[in-house]
């Protein structure tokens, strides 16, 4: 007789008067492993960023309204569900766009997915942006493929140390006061302890954010909320952050703001179980 052994992990929460007992299978198999593998040669943000290699972010979303027009990224984490940024305000009249490379493009086999819910934290707090994380729910699954596939998602119980390289992505500005780039940008950065990101951003900073940047590389957002902050380990990427907040004016001496998934997965959890 043939046998295999299989390692689970299992989360228990309650809702209500019931209990749940899910698994990682909720997040896709083969998770965080790109058909077209990225190429990063650039240690800056997005701001003098670099353009990434077509299709090497299978996960990455761009939300649009009805016209087309880019306005949040976000990560695809299964065939059904994508993260994104509570201040995207994402509606269910929008749609999520898989697969797009540069904006405008006829060239793309992308896939345009109507939304069928849209799930903010509860808590978030539009003043202090805490908890900034919201689900999108597709109204019809992602096809995956080399061009579309999901990440991972940061365990409860993950650490990941300040210096530790990681990866955001999306169109955001490239210089202040510019228009958004339409191909695909990709800027590594390096993690800061929470108390190291206290020491540009004080008392805003909370445990459900993580920070990453340096000094003197320029940062906007705009067009880039939402969007994934992801981290390598074994070649498997994985969400650790959402692309949330930093200085309105592309400030070369603050770092960028992320929700912080570590934080926020149980509750990501129990949306999808319940959903």
């Amino acid at each position: 007789m043939l046998r295999a052994t299989f390692k689970i992990n299992f989360h228990c929460f309650a809702m209500g008067n019931k209990v749940f007992l899910i698994s990682d299978l909720l997040m896709s198999p083969g998770c965080g492993v790109p058909a077209i593998p990225p190429v990063i040669t650039g240690y800056a943000r997005i701001v003098n960023g670099e353009e990434a290699v077509p299709h090497s972010w299978p996960w990455q979303v761009s939300l649009q309204d009805y016209t087309g027009w880019h306005f949040c990224g976000g990560s695809l984490i299964n065939e059904y569900w994508v993260v994104t940024a509570a201040h995207c305000d994402v509606k269910n009249t929008e749609r999520a766009v898989l697969g797009e490379h540069k904006h405008y493009s006829n060239a793309e086999n992308i896939q345009t997915l109507n939304i069928s819910q849209v799930f903010k934290h509860p808590n978030y707090d539009e003043f202090t942006i805490n908890n900034d994380i919201s689900l999108v729910k597709l109204a019809t699954p992602a096809q995956l493929g080399t061009h579309v596939s999901p990440v991972c998602v940061a365990e409860t119980t993950d650490s990941y140390p300040g210096g530790l390289k990681c990866v955001t992505t999306g169109w955001g500005l490239t210089h202040y006061g510019w228009y958004p780039p339409r191909r695909l940008q990709q800027v590594a950065l390096p993690l800061l302890t929470n108390d190291e990101c206290r020491n540009y951003w004080s008392s805003k900073i909370t445990d459900a954010m993580i920070c990453a940047g340096e000094v003197l590389i320029l940062s906007c957002l705009y067009g880039d909320s939402g969007g994934p902050l992801v981290c390598q380990n074994s070649g498997v990427w994985t969400l650790v952050g959402v692309t949330s907040w930093a200085d309105a004016f592309c400030s070369t001496s603050t770092p960028t703001v992320f929700a912080r998934v570590t934080k926020l997965r149980a509750w990501m959890d129990q949306i999808i179980a319940a959903n």
